[in-house]
């Protein structure tokens, strides 16, 4: 997911136990910061079940694509300025403050959401825990990483990226919790300001990066931060690998220097770094293109076209889809270092384009074997209360629950057990007086003996996902770049990861209404299929390989089988 997960290994895993039980601080640390990513994984997460309500409760929301669109994409939009400036504010005023100021932004956010009376009060708060997720993607793991011993770094990180997953398992569990109380998505929207004050207070009572610290020349303060953090024989030798490491970078021109701009065009005038550049925006674009947010964001809402009428049972059955992504960031901390980058990132695609068009088969037979629409059970409700677009329609003998509903986005679907069933106005009276007949109300799928099956491929997708494109991505990005452009170049890749999400999310219901479900999986599974092939081209194995090496092979410039085969590669498939 969005922000970066460093791998570590099996050992690191029990020296981080073994390191952390003899000195409790290091722990507080990094669960400390790392509430940070359970706030970014409940903030994207949540929306998605959220959405169901708010249209319920909002008519302009449910008749406006558009609108739901940008509820849920606001945050996307928010995070692309908050990691834009995100790194400036790191720089400039450190690492806490930064997390200070994202709880800032998450707590009123959720409180704004929480208390909206019109629509665009919501967009106002998702905003606003949008800049805080775009804050809190990068800040966190940099702040555990610079406040870890560097033996047991990986490992503290990585617990960051399975509370940003758990995070968004936690946001279904509670809007499951809150599906039959008054408020529905003000609590679901509101929860979210708890975990942020607790942060903002536990926080105040931690110190401030021992790196930043270094770096402003707060040398004292920082040597008694490693006193709390090292062994007192290793606190020495910390002090000096933190000297060198800063000055390593000074010298390198990473503080200081040029201006942004210039940082930037140099980048790209490097053969080497814009070889690199080629690889890890690609990996970043292709992790959002293959559709990935539209099943974390709208779930619920995919359930339901896959014909789920419920609320609640939608927001039950789509829970699975978060849980799977949780144990699938388990997996693929096991297997990056064993497989390698390269190899999960292909198998993950080739997964993921065979899902989809899994997904596309099972939506485009539900569609076929849509049910029919009945005049005299549409009329039974009140010709007041019929869909227009059906009324007048010359050909409405032949319209069934998909017509329907494509028809206009204010018209609904009453379903009549083993008989056709009608077509409505989409407005409470209508799904009123269908449920008082004990019938359901249908406005995003219809009745459907094929939703078992779009479940499955939902599953499969996640599992295909979540241990290759969901994890390999961020880690790549991190490997890729010399030591001088590294924080530059992983900032670009962030930004056009998020650029990418909010493409993806802004586009897909609008998407779904244009083309059909099925067709909207179909669009994806070609893109996914363009991506596999751009990946095969352009993405080099990373596994292993010295910083050293990884430019030696760019400055060579990578060639896959069939044109060429490297030494590393061929020393890496025995």
């Amino acid at each position: 997911m969005e922000g970066g997960i460093h791998k570590a290994n099996k050992a690191e895993f029990i020296e981080c136990w073994n390191t952390s039980w003899k000195r409790p601080y290091i722990l507080r640390l990094a669960l400390s910061a790392g509430i940070g990513g359970l706030l970014f994984g409940y903030d994207t997460g949540v929306i998605s079940g959220a959405l169901l309500y708010i249209r319920d409760n909002f008519e302009s929301v449910d008749g406006s694509t558009v609108l739901q669109e940008t509820i849920v994409s606001m945050a996307v939009a928010g995070a692309i300025v908050g990691a834009a400036f995100g790194g400036w504010i790191n720089d400039r005023y450190g690492r806490k403050k930064s997390i200070l100021l994202a709880d800032v932004l998450f707590f009123f956010g959720a409180v704004i959401m929480a208390a909206s009376f019109w629509p665009w009060m919501i967009i106002i708060g998702r905003i606003l825990v949008g800049l805080g997720v775009g804050m809190a993607s990068m800040t966190a793991p940099l702040y555990i990483s610079e406040a870890s011993p560097a033996r047991i770094r990986g490992a503290l990180v990585s617990i960051n990226g399975l509370l940003i997953t758990g995070g968004q398992l936690v946001s279904y569990l509670i809007n499951l919790a809150f599906t039959k109380v008054p408020g529905t998505w003000r609590w679901m929207l509101g929860v979210a300001g708890i975990p942020a004050i607790i942060q903002g207070l536990l926080m105040l009572s931690l110190p401030e990066s021992p790196r930043w610290l270094y770096r402003e020349n707060k040398r004292k303060e920082a040597v008694n931060i490693l006193n709390k953090i090292y062994e007192p024989h290793e606190v020495e030798q910390e002090e000096e690998a933190l000297r060198l490491s800063v000055e390593a970078e000074i010298a390198e021109g990473c503080i200081g220097g040029d201006n942004i701009l210039t940082k930037v065009r140099k980048a790209w005038s490097n053969k080497i770094v814009r070889r690199g550049l080629a690889a890890g925006i690609l990996c970043q674009v292709a992790q959002q293109f293959v559709g990935i947010n539209t099943v974390m964001y709208y779930s619920p809402t995919i359930v339901q076209l896959a014909g789920f009428a419920s609320n609640s049972l939608a927001l039950a059955l789509s829970l699975f889809t978060s849980g799977l992504n949780f144990i699938g960031t388990i997996i693929s901390m096991l297997c990056l270092d064993r497989f390698g980058r390269r190899r999960l990132l292909l198998v993950s695609m080739v997964g993921i384009i065979c899902c989809l068009l899994l997904l596309f088969v099972v939506f485009n037979e539900a569609s076929v074997h849509s049910p029919t629409i009945s005049r005299s059970d549409s009329m039974h409700f009140g010709g007041n209360m019929t869909c227009p677009s059906y009324m007048t329609a010359p050909d409405s003998s032949s319209w069934t629950c998909m017509t329907c509903l494509k028809a206009s986005p204010q018209c609904g679907f009453c379903a009549n057990k083993n008989h056709p069933g009608a077509c409505l106005v989409s407005i409470p009276s209508s799904r009123s007086g269908c449920q008082g007949e004990h019938r359901q109300w249908f406005t995003r799928g219809c009745p459907s003996g094929f939703g078992v099956l779009a479940l499955l491929g939902l599953g499969l997708y996640i599992i295909s996902y979540a241990p290759g494109m969901g994890t390999a991505p961020w880690i790549v990005n991190s490997e890729i770049y010399p030591l001088k452009y590294r924080g530059l170049c992983g900032g670009m890749a962030a930004v056009a990861n998020w650029v990418s999400n909010l493409i993806v999310s802004m586009s897909f219901l609008s998407l779904t209404q244009k083309l059909g479900s099925a067709y909207t999986f179909l669009l994806f599974a070609g893109v996914s299929g363009a991506a596999l092939v751009l990946i095969y081209l352009l993405v080099p194995e990373t596994k292993g390989l010295p910083f050293e090496e990884v430019e030696k092979m760019l400055q060579r410039g990578f060639k896959p089988w069939p044109f060429k085969k490297s030494s590393v590669e061929a020393q890496d498939n025995k």
